[in-house]
């Protein structure tokens, strides 16, 4: 298994699927993990699907710029960390942001059991 590709794999699967349908995001997660969203602290998939729905906008458009996996532990995990820049109106300006997954297998895939969202302001 080739980290880069499944970090490459895992980044498109989930803005593509945030951009299209968040509420089918609750998949990714389980009752152990935790968002950390603009510093608020959300546990479980329930929660975190929650927040990302509740988001003040209904369409987005997330472009990816950069993609950085590690190894992370003995249990197989990854380190995935994300930046590019969101747009969430035609009339916006498009707002950068960062994003950092902690991958942890299950069975044959990955789930994201710590995930970390900030928006990049300057």
């Amino acid at each position: 298994m080739d980290p880069d590709a499944v970090a490459k794999a895992f980044v498109e699967h989930y803005y593509k699927t945030f951009d299209s349908n968040r509420a089918a995001l609750a998949g990714l997660y389980k009752d152990s993990s935790l968002l950390t969203f603009e510093g608020e602290k959300i546990l479980g998939a329930a929660n975190i699907t929650a927040k990302l729905v509740s988001l003040p906008f209904q369409q987005c458009q997330h472009n990816i710029a950069t993609v950085d996996c590690q190894p992370s532990g003995p249990s197989g995990g990854m380190i995935v960390f994300v930046s590019g820049t969101i747009l969430t109106s035609p009339t916006e300006h498009p707002l950068r942001f960062s994003q950092v997954f902690h991958l942890m297998p299950i069975e044959a895939t990955f789930f994201v059991q710590n995930d970390m969202f900030r928006l990049n302001y300057g």
